[in-house]
């Protein structure tokens, strides 16, 4: 695999340099990203956790992919302007964040169950009250008919 610069922009508006290159891979598929990131940050002398690569397209029928590369400054740099699904595929956003997501999702998904329970603890005890109600009402009052017939006797 050899990788070969195309151009290199200075961007200093967002502290960082980016780069179009060109991988030839005779022999291979497409090369992944992490391998991607390594051989540039060898080649142009960077910190490999500041290189995210935004494009590889791959074409038919060469060996030959070219790319669309951002170098940073510094990885707190990169957070802002870049897309979060980006970091995501550069595997550069840490382990804990994606953690923080994950257990912000449980804690919601535990307080729903949660609640659902005591939902359900709830409904029977309210079902056995309105019973005992429904009991208390139907022996506190007759039914009209009921009334009739008494009504009936007394005459």
């Amino acid at each position: 695999m050899e990788i070969e610069i195309d151009s290199k922009k200075n961007n200093p508006l967002f502290n960082r340099t980016e780069i179009r290159f060109t991988i030839h891979h005779k022999g291979e598929g497409t090369p992944n990203r992490e391998i991607i990131r390594s051989e540039l940050s060898e080649k142009l002398n960077a910190k490999k956790e500041n290189i995210i690569i935004n494009s590889i397209n791959s074409s038919f029928g060469i060996q030959q992919s070219k790319g669309y590369a951002k170098i940073y400054t510094s990885l707190k740099k990169s957070d802002n302007p870049e897309r979060k699904y980006i970091l995501k595929r550069n595997k550069i956003i840490g382990k804990k964040e994606m953690k923080k997501e994950e257990k912000k999702g449980t804690e919601k998904e535990t307080e729903t169950e949660e609640k659902q329970i005591k939902e359900e603890e709830k409904t029977p005890i309210e079902d056995d009250e309105k019973v005992k109600e429904s009991d208390d009402t139907k022996e506190k009052k007759p039914k009209e008919g009921d009334q009739q017939t008494e009504e009936g006797k007394e005459k």
